[in-house]
């Protein structure tokens, strides 16, 4: 079967959120289809942010979210891929270098600086995929977060 690769729209949420509920689960997190459903149904209607989707044979087998950022240093935009999913039995069928692409696409048609991707240490496979896409490991700036209350 073939892959489509297109952009997301609203009539996706119920697909889509069941594939985010699948990524957030690999990452350790209880699967919550409500939770998942609405804040899919808010990036796609508010537009705040940007998702590609795989379809085969009429059901989404993969995605990537895009988010805006800006450099302040470089005056340029930039678009941080947040989010890359791919349903298993699809992983072999370089679906995700396909959506990889598309983002790739996305972010040179709107004047981007760079895409930025981080990976799990110990999700070999993807960080393997993304050095092969290109991205570059940064070895220059140490990246820190702060972790706030979640709901």
């Amino acid at each position: 079967m073939s892959i489509i690769i297109r952009y997301g729209t609203p009539d996706d949420g119920e697909q889509l959120s069941m594939l985010v509920d699948l990524y957030r689960e690999f990452y350790g997190e209880e699967i919550n289809h409500s939770r998942s459903l609405e804040f899919v149904r808010e990036r796609l209607y508010l537009g705040d942010s940007k998702v590609i989707v795989a379809v085969s044979g009429g059901k989404i087998v993969g995605f990537v979210q895009l988010f805006p950022s800006f450099s302040t240093v470089t005056l340029q935009r930039l678009w941080i891929l947040n989010d890359l999913y791919v349903l298993e039995d699809f992983r072999s069928r370089k679906v995700g270098l396909k959506l990889l692409e598309s983002a790739k696409a996305f972010a040179l048609e709107h004047g981007a600086k760079e895409l930025f991707i981080e990976g799990a240490v110990s999700n070999a496979r993807a960080r393997a995929v993304y050095e092969r896409f290109g991205f570059v490991e940064n070895i220059e700036y140490k990246y820190y977060h702060l972790p706030l209350n979640s709901l």
